[in-house]
């Protein structure tokens, strides 16, 4: 009796709650009403049994578009080994020492390989992100903490994505290594636990800064002190991630594996002169397709660099016909390129395949999806989420792209023996960065790189890192 009463109280009371929420722009009595006849009909009862013990992606699988993938390309890049980035979001490193690698084979006509450290790079890429936090923090420091730019270096003090420029600009100061000189340790391949505690010593030393810049600290003082601050980050990082070398030794070898030559002791600097050469900065552009924005105009985006004293992010905004038109006079002259995806759009995990037509989610559903790549962007639905090095071209009698190939850094047995396949459609909608060598681009386009850029704020929804 007490339990059949308790239970028509909360009934009760269940009702006179949504009944009292009548502040305009809630759900109201009326409103649910409307919303209900939404629900489920009686045809529709096999379905909702199908969704709820089922992948929705097998249920969303376009069966006419999941037979075998055409694996052949008309230009084609020689291939290398595939590497692994594992549980870290270091993707844009990978995919910028696959290009250098590529260029060295490249110069050699395939007769040396070298693979470069990542742990070597991604240590100092660390270290660099925590004195550009910190920095950034002290320029700021005038500014309310409430102020947009404050709460973002708080909020995101440091991570391990990034672009291209870190790439150029990490190289450029403290060389490279080959992988046998600073393999990987686990924290390298797993980074996020490593993040989290990095990222509570800085903002820990963030507040300080702050206040030491408040109490009218000298410039010389504040210095000093995140001096301090940036050595216990050193040692994490070493503790973490292993102490960079300095001077190794090393002899190259050939395609297979022989040696060539007597070793010879590098610090990086020299290895990066041996295998690298000049800097990287000045001899690339990054283009971008951001349909929100005018065409043929420069962008960069404030803070969005790797080193507090390197580069931003800069890009010039094309359509993607002009970026198509690059990217295959690379391929042509067998020259791979650092491009980045929104990767997890239509991807069919096991087939390594991306097409606009591999699942149906709206015909699952019983709706529709039809926003455009600039609605994507604008309401943070897509973006670049991932780089990979673009290797392959197939082009048809015209000259025109029929589909693309990229060298990915999930191991060798992800999807295409480490490669993912996808359609020119696929390309265009969700394809956003590429680096191409100034040789390959038009002079107009040039010119267009060199105007004095518009400054863009990091928060926007496009300006995230690859990962």
């Amino acid at each position: 009796m007490k339990r059949n009463m308790f239970i028509a109280c909360g009934l009760l009371s269940c009702a006179l709650t949504l009944q009292a929420q009548t502040r305009d722009g809630g759900i109201d009595v009326q409103m649910m009403q409307q919303i209900r006849k939404a629900g489920l009909t009686p045809s529709d009862r096999a379905l909702s049994n199908a969704i709820a013990t089922n992948s929705i992606d097998d249920l969303a699988r376009n069966f006419r578009n999941a037979g075998p993938v055409d694996t052949y390309f008309s230009v084609e890049t020689p291939k290398q080994n595939i590497q692994d980035q594992k549980s870290s979001g270091r993707c844009w490193l990978f995919t910028g020492l696959n290009v250098l690698r590529s260029k060295f084979a490249r110069q050699h006509k395939d007769s040396l390989k070298i693979e470069f450290s990542h742990v070597y790079l991604s240590f100092y890429d660390q270290l660099e992100k925590a004195n550009l936090m910190l920095q950034a923090v002290i320029d700021n420091a005038g500014k309310p903490f409430e102020d947009p730019r404050v709460q973002g270096f708080f909020k995101n003090p440091i991570s391990d994505g990034g672009t291209f420029c870190g790439v150029s600009d990490l190289t450029a100061k403290y060389g490279v290594v080959p992988m046998e000189v600073m393999p990987e340790t686990y924290s390298a391949e797993n980074t996020s636990r490593m993040a989290k505690i990095v990222s509570s010593k800085l903002r820990e030393y963030g507040l300080e800064l702050r206040k030491m810049v408040a109490d009218k600290k000298s410039k010389a003082a504040i210095k000093a002190r995140k001096t301090e601050m940036l050595a216990n980050i050193y040692h994490i990082l070493s503790l973490s991630l292993g102490e960079p070398v300095k001077t190794f030794t090393y002899a190259f070898k050939d395609k297979n594996g022989k040696q060539i030559g007597k070793p010879k002791t590098y610090t990086p600097q020299q290895f990066y002169q041996e295998t690298v050469g000049s800097p990287l900065n000045g001899t690339f552009i990054m283009v971008m397709n951001d349909p929100r924005r005018p065409y043929y105009k420069t962008y960069e985006i404030e803070y969005d660099r790797h080193t507090y004293d390197g580069h931003n992010w800069k890009y010039v905004n094309l359509p993607m016909e002009d970026i198509a038109k690059m990217a295959i006079a690379s391929l042509k002259d067998s020259t791979k390129m650092y491009t980045s995806y929104d990767v997890g759009k239509q991807l069919d995990r096991k087939r390594g395949y991306l097409d606009v037509d591999n699942y149906d989610y709206g015909m699952l559903y019983g709706t529709s999806f039809p926003m455009t790549k600039a609605d994507r962007i604008a309401t943070f639905d897509s973006g670049s989420t991932h780089a990979m090095t673009l290797t392959a071209v197939d082009l048809d009698e015209n000259g025109q792209p029929k589909k693309w190939k990229v060298e990915n850094s999930w191991g060798p047995n992800y999807g295409q023996n480490g490669y993912l396949i996808m359609t020119n459609p696929w390309f265009n909608e969700y394809m956003f960065r590429l680096v191409v060598d100034n040789k390959y681009v038009p002079e107009n386009i040039m010119k267009v790189s060199q105007q004095k850029p518009i400054m863009v704020v990091p928060e926007d929804p496009l300006f995230q890192e690859d990962k």
